[in-house]
């Protein structure tokens, strides 16, 4: 049965003459209040420790003062929601819960969202079974972590569609752990067989994650035409194959004389990619992407935001066009311990929807 287009209850008088909205996506690196410890026994942050975190996180949020902010990493969702209430986030969600060994050892952390405007409803994206079993996945696949989608009553826009993920990492889903009765020579092949085929599950995890929620919603998008944004940790770049498809805007086949004019409604575009059309077009020089993540010294963008047309200033109709694409990474390229020491290890990819006279 389809999906209802929520009604709209009335305008909100929270800066409606506002012409800017900004939307974030904030990994927050293992945000556990103490003295809980996450992942194994020995990882408490102390007193002086969590304090600083918190303090982090106020600055950068005063600073650039987001307007919606997807968070990734959330061990401890009621700190988390006293903070950002004290910052002017009055609407926060979660839909899931971390996990707890021995009443104190947190693993599975989960995605949430704040945002300054009424979140009108937030619920966990729940992936189509029979899809799912038609893709050859296991009976009972979930997500690795809950996906969350909260409908925002944004000014000018009205309602839309936000989804917060945190897709599989690319940490291979086992490890092969040396065996002393084996030869140096065993133990590297065994080894080299494991990440293969380790590495190979977690791909094929995270886009099984990324296609059925991504067919959720376009259900969505088809019953209730809401604007859509995706944002978070994707954990790998989106021109590799497994998330290629997100953004695409190509059938293999037509069905329809035409269907680039349907396809165009329901294709979700790379914020970035908007950002440089605008600046293009306005005869500005193009700026590099800035990695959002770093292994060693190499960097790769990992964390994205994802818009449907609403916001796309090449589409005639749309309310909004992206005139701002900042990737705050003074902490990854800069840092100072006494002010970076508790941060994170992603930068925060914002966006700044202007909207369009």
């Amino acid at each position: 049965m389809p999906e209802e287009k929520p009604q709209r209850q009335g305008v909100t008088d929270l800066a409606v003459g506002n012409i800017q909205l900004k939307i974030a996506s904030f990994n927050l690196f293992n945000y556990l209040a103490p003295p809980n410890a996450y992942y194994d026994f020995q990882r408490i942050y102390s007193a002086e420790q969590w304090d600083k975190k918190q303090h982090w996180i106020a600055d950068y949020l005063k600073a650039h003062q987001p307007d919606v902010i997807g968070f990734q990493e959330v061990f401890s969702p009621e700190p988390l929601k006293t903070l950002v209430a004290g910052l002017g986030y009055r609407y926060f969600h979660v839909v899931d819960r971390p996990q707890v060994t021995d009443g104190f050892i947190y693993s599975h952390p989960v995605v949430a969202i704040a945002s300054r405007y009424p979140v009108i409803g937030a619920d966990a994206i729940v992936p189509d079974t029979g899809l799912a079993g038609a893709m050859g996945l296991k009976a009972g696949f979930s997500f690795s972590r809950k996906v969350l989608r909260a409908t925002v009553d944004l000014p000018h826009i009205g309602f839309c569609d936000c989804y917060v993920v945190h897709f599989k990492s690319k940490r291979p889903l086992f490890d092969y752990q040396p065996d002393k009765t084996l030869s140096d020579e065993k133990n590297t092949l065994e080894q080299l067989k494991a990440q293969v085929t380790g590495g190979w599950g977690a791909a094929m995890q995270r886009g099984s994650e990324a296609a059925l929620l991504f067919v959720e919603m376009l259900s969505r998008r088809e019953a209730s035409g809401l604007p859509m944004i995706l944002m978070g940790d994707f954990n790998n770049s989106l021109s590799q194959e497994e998330l290629l498809f997100l953004t695409t805007r190509l059938l293999r086949a037509d069905a329809v004389t035409g269907s680039d004019v349907y396809l165009e409604k329901y294709c979700l575009q790379d914020a970035w990619d908007l950002f440089q059309a605008v600046a293009v077009s306005r005869g500005k020089a193009s700026s590099g992407r800035r990695p959002s993540h770093y292994y060693g010294a190499k960097g790769f963008v990992l964390d994205y935001i994802l818009l449907s047309r609403e916001f796309d200033a090449g589409y005639q109709l749309s309310l909004f066009e992206v005139s701002g694409y900042e990737t705050y990474d003074r902490h990854l390229i800069n840092p100072i311990f006494d002010r970076d020491g508790e941060s994170s290890d992603h930068a925060i990819p914002m966006v700044t929807l202007t909207l369009r006279k």
